[in-house]
């Protein structure tokens, strides 16, 4: 976030935006991912566990969580008003949350360039568990994002 005199903090116009635009992500709703808060270079989402997210063993898919962390990286690598796509995602599972449970991921920006920029995703239950970690590089496009960009394969 941009800081203002007086040491209060100012978003992006766009903030808003982006946000509607990440709540009407077709994939996205379909898990029930929704953002609670963002701002430039960090975002936080959640995501409830549903029955038809379990694998063969029954337990959450590892899909669903990295599907979760995948869109707090999205949300917090596009905030800056730039386009931004994934360059690598890697992730690390620490434990298994319990059936109906709610994740949160929380993205925080670790480094930002003019090309490039790095992000930490912890997911974690409702309670504080640690179910994942995760790092993501995006590639910062020299495009803004635009209203018209709305659609499958943007960004």
């Amino acid at each position: 976030m941009k800081e203002e005199k007086g040491g209060e903090k100012k978003k992006g116009p766009y903030l808003e935006e982006l946000r509607e635009r990440l709540g009407k992500d077709p994939f996205a709703c379909s898990l029930g991912i929704r953002v609670l808060e963002m701002g430039e270079g960090w975002a936080k989402l959640e995501m409830p566990l549903q029955h038809q997210m379990a694998n063969f063993m029954g337990s959450i898919h590892g899909g669903a969580i990295f599907s979760l962390a995948d869109h707090a990286f999205a949300a917090a690598s596009n905030s800056h008003g730039t386009q931004a796509v994934a360059l690598h995602l890697n992730i690390t599972y620490f434990s298994v949350p319990p059936a109906g449970s709610i994740l949160r991921a929380e993205a925080r920006e670790l480094h930002l360039s003019r090309r490039t920029a790095t992000y930490g995703i912890e997911i974690s239950t409702q309670e504080g568990n640690r179910v994942a970690t995760c790092q993501g590089i995006a590639y910062r496009k020299s495009k803004e994002h635009a209203a018209e960009d709305e659609g499958a394969g943007k960004g």
